[in-house]
């Protein structure tokens, strides 16, 4: 390329998905950025975005872009800080993508290693979308399930999600404790909404009760969870979502069947980088306290 600060606003674009927050982020009028838009994607022959009402949405093309421009600009910031003697400097932006569920200890976490390393912004993101690490949509991503197989990825296991049944305290004064697992069909449960859920703890629980015994359902696992706070019925919650919860009492202890794996998932082109390494190992050290 001849001109790098077409790729630069390219990549901006791609990133934040309007005209307006490239031109924030790189100081520069809104004409600009069209201009290096237009002008990048006349050089290339492609289309990189598709344009809409709502901003700029990233062809593969431009996806591919954003990918490579991620790890150049991780990789470019490395070593401008080498240059500088300022090797061990972490800054810039760190974006960690993770199922919602798991945010009760990792905003600490996140908050803790920024504390440490006040130049870094932290984006964190969550929700089942699987962000694709390849196109550079995160830095790092937990992921629960099965290992993670696409070739491109250094996969580490990191922990284990243990889980057990829990209701309210308002539920168990209205309804009793669970006494056992033959007392389940006298019980109310919040569950998945997703009847075809791979997640072993779900699975179980619609082959051990009635359907009509699950009357609360949700898509959202955060929004699962608030239900069986407020009141709605016996649900899953990891132990270490429930050990900042006091008004949770524990209806059934965990069990094996009911666990998973959380694995830490890197891409190869940012697994190096100082910026993923120092946040890598500084989440494996924090984890060892939390609720196992």
């Amino acid at each position: 390329m001849e001109n790098w600060d077409e790729v630069r606003t390219a990549y901006q674009v791609a990133r934040l998905g309007t005209v307006s927050g490239a031109a924030e982020v790189l100081g520069v009028h809104h004409a600009t950025v069209i201009r290096h838009i237009d002008a990048i994607e006349a050089r290339l022959g492609v289309k990189l975005f598709q344009r809409h009402a709502r901003g700029y949405t990233p062809t593969e093309a431009g996806l591919d872009l954003l990918r490579v421009a991620q790890a150049t600009d991780d990789q470019f910031s490395q070593l401008v800080g080498r240059l500088k003697g300022q090797g061990d400097e972490v800054s810039g932006e760190l974006v960690v993508t993770s199922l919602s569920s798991m945010a009760p200890m990792l905003a600490p976490a996140l908050t803790e290693f920024q504390q440490m390393h006040p130049d870094l912004v932290i984006r964190y993101l969550t929700g089942d979308r699987l962000f694709r690490l390849e196109y550079g949509e995160a830095h790092v991503a937990l992921r629960a399930g099965a290992a993670p197989e696409q070739p491109d990825n250094v996969v580490q296991p990191f922990v284990g999600q243990r889980l057990a049944l829990y209701a309210s305290e308002e539920y168990v004064a209205r309804h009793g404790m669970l006494k056992g697992q033959d007392d389940m069909v006298n019980h109310r449960f919040v569950a998945s909404d997703n009847e075809n859920t791979r997640a072993p703890f779900e699975r179980w629980l619609r082959a051990t009760i009635p359907a009509e015994n699950i009357v609360f359902r949700c898509s959202d696992a955060v929004a699962g969870h608030k239900a069986i706070r407020a009141g709605a019925g016996i649900g899953f919650i990891s132990l270490w979502e429930a050990a900042s919860c006091p008004d949770l009492v524990m209806m059934m202890d965990p069990r094996d069947e009911w666990s998973g794996k959380i694995w830490l998932v890197t891409h190869v082109d940012l697994h190096r980088t100082n910026k993923v390494q120092s946040f890598v190992r500084f989440l494996k050290e924090h984890a060892k306290t939390w609720p196992q």
